[in-house]
């Protein structure tokens, strides 16, 4: 997986969390975009599917938010 690609799953990933479940992507909750609060649920499935190292270097770029 590219770094670009990587930094945009977590994004897209929460974006799709937030809808499926028919949740307004945009709106706000505790501050920040609704879909922002999935991003915890993302990272769980991340480093499940990801090489230890992947996930690894994907947290130490940091989140694209």
């Amino acid at each position: 997986m590219d770094a670009e690609k990587a930094q945009a799953s977590p994004r897209a990933a929460g974006r799709a969390l937030c809808s499926s479940r028919v949740l307004p992507e945009n709106t706000k909750f505790e501050g920040q975009p609704m879909w922002e609060s999935f991003l915890p649920e993302v990272d769980t499935v991340l480093k499940a599917v990801l090489a230890p190292e992947e996930w690894e270097r994907m947290k130490a770029e940091g989140p694209e938010v």
